[in-house]
């Protein structure tokens, strides 16, 4: 659905899928590889892409709700919701590589469980998901950019937050 919205509301409904897009491509693309190269000698950058994952995506939410009970800009509150419901998933994905992990310790440490078989368990059960649900998350997210800069909303967000007052273009 497209709407009558002035060009500094989509510029500011463009700021959470940014923010998103900084945090998938910026730091669980480029900065998680660039840190591979040196994890033998150095593990604590590659320890930070969750850290700051987590932050930015906390971030994400708690600014969400803050936009919904101020409720300055309809449109720009809506991308906000986009992105926070977003993060929700991305974060239990990332809940769900820490539990992985936790458990591959465990086994390694306590149970016997030989390396190989850990970093296994952990990459086909962990690391998997995270990559694709990263990868589809990027897709979703630079859609949700563009459609913030074109004044579209999605129907399934226009229905979960109803305006009367908003003019529609076009409902397509």
């Amino acid at each position: 659905m497209q709407f009558e919205i002035t060009t500094e509301e989509m510029a500011k409904a463009k700021v959470p899928h940014e923010l998103f897009l900084t945090n998938l491509i910026g730091n669980h693309i480029l900065w998680f590889v660039a840190s591979l190269g040196i994890v033998n000698s150095m593990w604590q950058p590659l320890a930070m892409v969750p850290v700051v994952s987590v932050i930015v995506l906390l971030y994400t939410i708690m600014r969400a709700k803050k936009e919904r009970d101020q409720a300055v800009s309809w449109y720009v509150m809506c991308h906000w919701q986009m992105a926070a419901r977003r993060s929700m998933v991305f974060l239990g994905v990332i809940c769900l590589l820490l539990v992985i992990s936790g458990l591959g310790w465990v086994g390694y440490t306590h149970l016997g469980m030989m390396k190989v078989a850990v970093l296994a368990m952990i990459g086909g059960i962990g690391l998997l998901p995270t990559l694709v649900s990263v990868l589809v998350l990027i897709v979703m997210e630079s859609d949700a950019m563009h459609q913030a800069a074109q004044g579209k909303l999605s129907k399934g967000t226009f229905e979960r937050f109803p305006n009367s007052d908003v003019v529609v273009l076009d409902e397509n």
